[in-house]
């Protein structure tokens, strides 16, 4: 059955999220997403030399540079193995792939985050929240350790697990190492501040581009995650139509939006980012005050998103999902 393309591919899928929930992401194993950065870093540095007057011109080229390579490298790798083993492509397909999948490592962190604060620990709890935020941490507040984490779960279950995921169905790991670059990409210049504005900007609006569906399929999982897990599924609904244009990104407060109304929490809001306060309006409505447990209900709702979406991940690869794409696009923005 192995040589069977669709049978094969529908199998990596499932190995793939089956091997990222158990292991996660193993400080042994050289992660992809250091070697991007290592890439990106060294590339910046070398471009911005090249074309120190054109720096938009050197950030295209930063982002063609690595998304080419994150594609072609692992297409290579699967190629010449082929002609080796059906089961070393396999094999090495599934190590690609799960490697493309952040749920586990994400829900580590969080819940590093909720030990932190169930045990009344609020500097180990801002330390631990600094690792997955980007906001300056040192004066929040135990609701706003707790708000930062549950925003970060809800938003990453579109670029940590849906995306990936989504790319997988549509080409293998070669696709999904790319977006994951585009990702690395956005995550390290995408910033409109004085540095990056012009030299990110391609990154920003490719990683905005590759998102566009991913992130609204992910707030659809949550609604659907959400009656699966006795939260308020009709709210979570209601919020995500009201709320998910209140961010400055394009696809952040889709996910964001349906996690807060299925919680029934205000997200988002004012920040400190490097000393400065940046006004963001409110996502969601606070019926109830936020908890350490609500950590744990943002972990739940990813996991059962991400298992809700890998039956159509698989029919996609698989070639019985052929239309599902456009059709779901047509759904979702409707």
């Amino acid at each position: 059955m192995l040589t069977q393309p669709w049978f094969s591919a529908s199998l990596a899928i499932l190995a793939a999220f089956l091997l990222d929930a158990l292991i996660g992401d193993p400080p042994v194993l050289p992660h992809p997403v250091r070697v991007m950065g290592f890439f990106i870093a060294r590339g910046e540095v070398l471009l911005r030399r090249l074309f120190p007057r054109r720096e938009g011109l050197a950030g295209t080229l930063l982002v063609i540079l690595a998304a080419a390579l994150s594609f072609l490298i692992p297409l290579t790798v699967l190629r010449l193995s082929r002609r080796l083993s059906p089961w070393l492509e396999f094999s090495l397909g599934v190590i690609f792939s799960f490697q493309c999948l952040a749920a586990r490592q994400l829900s580590l962190e969080a819940l590093k985050v909720y030990r932190k604060i169930s045990a009344g620990d609020i500097e180990g709890a801002r330390s631990a929240v600094a690792m997955i935020v980007g906001r300056d941490t040192g004066g929040l507040l135990l609701e706003g350790v707790t708000k930062a984490a549950v925003e970060t779960v809800s938003e990453n279950l579109c670029d940590g697990v849906i995306a990936p995921l989504f790319f997988l169905a549509l080409g293998g790991a070669p696709l999904a190492m790319l977006y994951k670059a585009v990702n690395t990409l956005d995550s390290m210049i995408g910033y409109k501040n004085s540095r990056y504005l012009h030299f990110g900007r391609c990154a920003a609006k490719l990683d905005d581009a590759l998102n566009w569906l991913p992130a609204r399929l992910s707030a659809w999982l949550i609604i659907a995650s959400s009656t699966l897990l006795g939260f308020d599924s009709r709210n979570a609904f209601r919020v995500y139509r009201r709320d998910r244009g209140n961010h400055a990104s394009p696809n952040s407060a889709h996910p964001e939006a349906a996690c807060a109304g299925a919680l029934g929490l205000a997200l988002a809001g004012d920040a400190f980012y490097e000393g400065k306060l940046e006004k963001k309006p409110v996502i969601g409505d606070a019926l109830r005050p936020i908890e350490s447990e609500d950590i744990r209900r943002s972990i739940a709702l990813m996991y059962v998103s991400a298992l809700l979406f890998l039956p159509l991940a698989c029919a996609i690869r698989s070639g019985l999902g052929s239309g599902l794409v456009f059709f779901l696009r047509r759904v979702i923005a409707g």
